[in-house]
């Protein structure tokens, strides 16, 4: 499908805008995030430190910047809606990639859809799809994000997993890889990883390893890894 050339900025309504922000490297955002970001009322953020650098780099000065997250975001919500209510341009951010995609941002979107509030999507960068597009696997996936703290929800999650032909993408912080590639070798072992470190950025690297081999894999990890 040919994408229309309609400048929606224009005439653009209130309500709530998830707006996806570059995952590394800072050029890489949309020039319809770009537009978006510089016409809302308020922007929500992870971390305001982050976002500043992100918001002053394309010159987008924001009339009010509101921090959101995990910690915040239901004493926030009442405010929000409020704002909402009254015709505010909201814009939802995270400190990189897309709101509501492991990130913060449902808790609001649930409160608008309630309420009948306008919710639109302004795409970009993705870790997932990026990851997939390089992987060499099938383009079946399923997207299941950072792994759970229990180890029986570890569990009965792997078991069912393991069980799928399809692609399988995680999220994992690097400190915790060397102690969950345990729980993958164990239920992922007849399978290929792709190990995604610094997606988009300079020193971005991966690691094509199988997961039987995955005890002996001692490469030097930081951040946030996409397997």
């Amino acid at each position: 499908m040919i994408p229309s050339s309609e400048n929606k900025i224009i005439n653009m309504k209130s309500g709530l805008y998830v707006v996806a922000t570059p995952i590394g490297n800072l050029m890489d955002i949309s020039f319809n995030a770009i537009d978006v970001l510089k016409n809302s009322d308020i922007i929500l953020c992870e971390d305001t430190r982050v976002s500043k650098k992100l918001l002053n780099r394309y010159n987008i000065k924001y009339k009010k910047l509101i921090s959101n997250h995990k910690f915040n975001e239901t004493k926030n919500l009442n405010k929000i809606i409020t704002y909402l209510e009254n015709n505010k341009i909201i814009s939802i951010i995270s400190d990189a990639g897309t709101p509501c995609i492991s990130d913060p941002g449902k808790l609001i979107i649930n409160e608008c859809v309630k309420k009948n509030l306008n919710i639109f999507s302004i795409p970009g960068p993705s870790s997932v799809i990026s990851a997939v597009s390089i992987s060499g696997f099938s383009d079946k996936f399923i997207f299941y994000g950072f792994f759970p703290e229990k180890e029986k929800d570890l569990k009965n999650d792997f078991e069912f997993l393991s069980k799928l032909n399809l692609t399988i993408v995680f999220f994992i912080s690097a400190k915790k890889f060397k102690k969950k590639s345990l729980s993958l070798k164990k239920y992922f072992s007849d399978r290929k990883l792709l190990i995604c470190k610094e997606l988009t950025k300079m020193y971005e690297q991966h690691f094509r390893i199988n997961v039987s081999e995955i005890s002996n894999f001692n490469n030097e990890l930081k951040g946030e890894i996409t397997l």
